[in-house]
């Protein structure tokens, strides 16, 4: 079907886009270790099936040096032995902040307290928004059908316009 509708082409919707890519600088410039916010952007982005997200962060990822072995196993993070302490805390929070609904609780305390124990204050400020912006990015861009295959690695801020 292709894309239903340029979010940027409209104006309320170009001024939406904006003010998102605008948190996600301050995200991108927090603490936040950077390849920590692409492996939560992407695996949240995997698990709510966003084609044009998933390729933004993988792609971004890789061209800063994030090597194949990790991205390949991100979807499978609790299996594999490439990812620290730390990262696993960010991911296993950023699956509960993302299936909300398939728990009671939501997120757990013991995720809680792994991410504590890894993440300063301004660090967990940063997670936590960083999941709740890719969340809503991911759902834009599949109600909107953005595709992905099309990105080219750094050009994020001139699809934010």
């Amino acid at each position: 079907m292709g894309t239903r509708m340029d979010l940027f082409a409209n104006e309320i919707g170009a001024r939406i886009g904006k003010r998102i890519f605008a948190v996600s600088q301050v995200i991108h410039e927090s603490p936040l270790p950077k390849p920590t916010q692409e492996l939560v952007q992407l695996r949240a982005s995997q698990i709510n099936g966003c084609g044009f997200c998933v390729d933004i962060h993988g792609k971004d990822a890789a061209a800063a040096g994030e090597t194949a072995a990790r991205l390949n196993l991100v979807a499978t993070w609790r299996h594999s032995s490439v990812f620290t302490e730390a990262e696993r805390a960010a991911l296993a929070l950023t699956e509960e902040g993302t299936r909300i609904i398939d728990g009671y609780e939501g997120v757990s305390d013991e995720t809680w307290g792994r991410v504590r124990a890894h993440y300063d204050a301004d660090q967990t400020v940063a997670l936590v928004a960083l999941i709740a912006m890719i969340n809503a990015t991911n759902r834009l861009g599949v109600m909107l059908d953005n595709e992905g295959g099309a990105y080219e690695p750094g050009n994020l801020a001139t699809i934010a316009g």
